[in-house]
């Protein structure tokens, strides 16, 4: 984030007259550094533009001939949905069938990371962290799965509080072979067989 500290005081500015907008008073005990605040988060929670698979996955890519399916469940995602700007979080299960190397299993929750903190859709974001793994780790197949509420669901509109979307992207053996696909859902969403 080092390098966006320059467009702080610009986002606080920004943030300052929001506040005027909304009829508070910006320089109130509880507000007076909320513009600090609020510019800071939103730096760090939108920090997935300044990074990339490639550069996150590095050397964590090791030669071993296993070449059954690899599966991390449950890796917890936030991100913001950029039509109202507001969080929507949920999970992320990820397999893939390696071709020659598997990968250091942090590095799939920092790919995750990658694309959630960005300002998103769940269908892009899916798709997104399916692609940058093929195209990383060259598998044989890639399965991604996102559960996610999202508060845009739930505070306004619909106000629908237990609603949750899923998305699904598959690549290579999971999208042509139907066996390792019932495989990778079976697992996703049961955690057995």
């Amino acid at each position: 984030m080092a390098e966006n500290d320059a467009l702080l005081p610009e986002y606080e500015a920004l943030i300052r007259r929001e506040l005027e907008l909304i009829g508070e008073d910006p320089e109130r005990e509880g507000l007076a550094k909320t513009p600090g605040r609020v510019a800071k988060a939103m730096l760090w929670m939108t920090q997935g533009y300044q990074q990339d698979a490639r550069t996150v996955i590095g050397d964590a890519l090791f030669s071993e001939s296993h070449n059954n399916m690899v599966l991390v469940r449950d890796i917890e995602l936030y991100s913001m949905c950029e039509h109202h700007m507001l969080p929507f979080f949920g999970k992320a299960h990820i397999a893939y069938i390696p071709d020659g190397h598997i990968v250091g299993l942090s590095k799939l929750a920092r790919v995750v990371d990658i694309y959630a903190r960005r300002l998103q859709v769940q269908e892009r974001m899916t798709e997104e962290i399916a692609q940058a793994l093929t195209d990383v780790l060259k598998p044989k197949g890639v399965g991604v799965v996102i559960e996610a509420a999202h508060l845009c669901m739930m505070m306004r509109g619909v106000q629908k509080q237990n609603s949750k979307t899923v998305t699904s992207a598959v690549r290579g053996s999971f999208r042509d072979d139907h066996k390792t696909r019932d495989e990778f859902l079976r697992l996703a969403y049961n955690g057995s067989y």
